[in-house]
Formats: C-alpha cells, structure tokens, sequence
C-alpha cells in the first residue's frame, strides 16, 4: 500500500509543485503547465526508480496536471454574446496552490509561536493581604510631585495591561494539537458524523479553528476519520473510522 514520504523538502505533491514554480522563477497567476508538468513527471519517476512507494496523491497531481496541459494546447472559446473569452483554464489550480501557500505559512507561524510559549515563564500571583490593612496616610507635597506621580501611576497602568495580555495569549497558546484531538474525540461521543462548524461552534476565533483543522488533518493521517467536502469553502463533513474497519484498512 501507498504511504506519505518526506522526500527532502516535499511533504506532499503541493509542497513539490510550489517548490517547481519558485525554482523555476514563474509567476502563479501565470504557470508554463508544460514545463512544470514535465519536471513533476520526471521527479515521480526518480522516486519510482529509488524504489519508493509514492503516495496516491501525488499520482492524482500528476493525472491532474496532464489534462491541464492537454487543455492548455486547445484554443479558447470566446462567448457569442458577451464576446469575452472562457475562464483560464489554470484558475483552478493557481487557487488551490494560494490557499496551500497559506495553510503552510499559518502552520509555520504556530509553530513558531508555540516554540516562543514553550520558552515563556510565568510569574506566581503574590498573597498582598499582609499590605491591605495599613492606616490611611495623608499624602502632602506639591503639584508638580503629585503630576509626576500620576503620569507614573498611569505608566505603570498600562504595563500591567500589556503583561495580561501577553500573558492571556500565551495561555490560549498552550492548547496543543494533542489537547484538541482528545477534545474533537470527545465531540464524537455517541455519535459517527460531525460538521466541522459543529466542532468550532463554542469558539469560532481564528486560532481555534486552525488548531482544530490542524488536529483534523493529524486524525485522517491516523485513520481515526474520514473528511470529505463536497463544494470549495462548503462545510466539511467528517465520519468517524470504527476501529475494525482501521485495522483492515491497515
């Protein structure tokens, strides 16, 4: 059976397809499908000829890119009534590179933050009970002793503001993929399908719904569910794996 490999820089055939267009100094609005075609082929038929079982996925890229440049020999068709000519026939795959380009550099950028957390320390609250009971004192001085004190009062303010929120982004950071697969399993108690809307519906913040997508990927590549999406940005549908029909698909 077919399995993913990580072949130097490419963990997928999308990872392998962007690296050809940069290396290739093109534009992605604007891809020679021939060229890039011809050095996708060539680079399936090393891993071929090392003997490794390339994944089913980067077959398909390939079936895909093949049609797309057998498409691109043809002429385009103008409409009769508007007299503009059909779509490029590339629009398609130049959207899904986009939208790969900017799963991966979100991917990228949790990462990072999760290395900056791992290496962040917190400050254990102090018990100041043992000052809340001192007798009022009368405050004498001047006004320009009690405007540099205000200004400092109100520096100090607002430092203690930026702490807590520093400190509050660290803590929503501390949620691990682990932590939100265990959370998702959680979800699917009792039941067989769910929609990803439903699993987000409790916190719909942008790092939320990256971790979970993140934690679904990781659950399809341990065969624990299935996703499926039928329309491009339409809700994905996602069917738990029962553990005997994993372990005969293994």
């Amino acid at each position: 059976m077919a399995y993913k490999v990580k072949l130097d820089i490419f963990e997928g055939p999308f990872d392998l397809l962007v690296y050809l267009i940069e290396h290739a100094k093109m534009s992605i609005y604007d891809i020679r499908v021939s060229e890039i075609t011809t050095q996708y082929l060539q680079y399936i038929a090393e891993m071929k000829a090392q003997d490794v079982a390339v994944a089913q996925e980067f077959m398909v890229l390939a079936a895909e890119l093949i049609e797309l440049k057998s498409r691109m020999l043809l002429p385009r068709s103008a409409d009769e009534e508007t007299g503009e000519e059909e779509e490029d026939p590339r629009a398609d795959l130049v959207a899904r590179i986009l939208e790969y380009k900017q799963y991966k550099e979100m991917a990228a950028f949790l990462e990072e933050q999760s290395d900056a957390a791992a290496h962040s320390r917190t400050k254990p609250q102090e018990d100041l009970s043992a000052y809340a009971d001192d007798p009022e004192e009368l405050l004498k001085t001047d006004m320009n002793a009690f405007v540099k004190a205000f200004y400092a009062f109100l520096f100090r303010k607002q430092r203690i503001e930026e702490m807590r929120r520093v400190y509050e982004r660290v803590e929503r950071q501390r949620m691990s993929v682990e932590n939100r697969i265990l959370q998702i399993r959680e979800l699917f108690r009792g039941k067989k399908k769910l929609l990803f809307s439903e699993m987000i519906k409790e916190d719909t913040s942008p790092y939320n719904q990256v971790i979970t997508f993140m934690s679904l990927l990781e659950l399809i590549k341990q065969k624990s569910v299935t996703a499926e999406q039928k329309k491009r940005y339409g809700d994905i549908t996602v069917k738990l794996i029962e553990e005997k029909s994993a372990r005969q698909e293994g």
